[in-house]
């Protein structure tokens, strides 16, 4: 058999080939696979209280600012979004995607008035989608160099699931809506702020990644808080101008507030391999 020549300026051999393969093959790649392997990158050499490069930090963000409701499989129609008739709040939805020791992935389906009450996310970085629908999200950052200071006598709160007689004083980062499409937000262990409430003013749902997941057993423990404003709380001398104290709060650790309740469901999803 006679052999071929070789084309002017064509490229051949195992890399080039190779190489072709690996673009096709992430082009095929579902955005939910992309996601896997992309927190799979971006968490590898992390670990509590360690924050990925900024360079991965915007990697991640890049793919969560592109994913949809259809890319993980949900949309409002969906019965976790329907509008419960009850007295208490609302049940709340978590889709798992994965868990491992390094990352989780989910998605929390919040229907009308449901709500995530402020909690915090110990030596994690945390990236949050809002999938589609109108959200009110509140987030602080404690405020470092200030004792914690005893929360007043008769304070009903101090009967209502508080862990603790003392408030720390935190700075109000983000209290406002947030309507899908929208950026994703991202906090940090120590800013960004690390504690956070979700209040849903219609159906949402928000794609959640963690790095690294809660774990009780290594001290990552989901604490809740009641929230105190500014002038409530003697403040000892601490000198803040009238017109930021609104910016400030004083938050007193709570058992998991009554009533909350977040039922796990499979992902039923676009698949990943893993």
């Amino acid at each position: 058999m006679p052999m071929r020549e070789k084309i002017p300026g064509q490229k051949k051999g195992k890399d080039s080939m190779e190489s072709k393969r690996s673009r096709r093959r992430q082009r095929r790649l579902l955005p939910v696979q992309v996601l896997y392997t992309t927190c799979q990158q971006v968490f590898a050499d992390c670990g509590p209280g360690i924050v990925p490069n900024p360079d991965k930090i915007q990697l991640l963000k890049t793919v969560l600012d592109g994913i949809s409701g259809a890319d993980v499989g949900v949309n409002p129609n969906m019965p976790f979004f329907r509008e419960q008739k009850t007295e208490g709040l609302p049940t709340i939805t978590y889709l798992h995607i994965h868990e491992c020791d390094k990352f989780s992935i989910g998605i929390f389906c919040l229907p009308p008035s449901g709500v995530l009450p402020l909690h915090n996310h110990p030596e994690m970085t945390v990236f949050s989608k809002l999938l589609f629908g109108t959200m009110h999200i509140k987030s602080l950052d404690w405020v470092n160099g200030i004792p914690s200071n005893k929360v007043p006598d008769g304070d009903s709160s101090n009967a209502n699931g508080a862990l603790s007689a003392e408030a720390r004083l935190a700075k109000v980062r983000v209290d406002s809506d947030f309507i899908a499409p929208c950026d994703t937000s991202i906090l940090y262990p120590t800013d960004g702020g690390n504690m956070h409430c979700f209040t849903a003013v219609t159906q949402c749902a928000v794609l959640d990644v963690l790095g690294p997941p809660y774990n009780d057993a290594e001290g990552r423990h989901c604490a809740y808080y009641i929230e105190h404003p500014f002038d409530r709380i003697s403040a000892n001398g601490i000198s803040i101008a009238e017109e930021e104290r609104e910016g400030y709060e004083w938050l007193q650790e709570r058992d998991k507030p009554e009533g909350l309740t977040v039922y796990g469901v499979p992902y039923s999803g676009p698949p990943i391999a893993k």
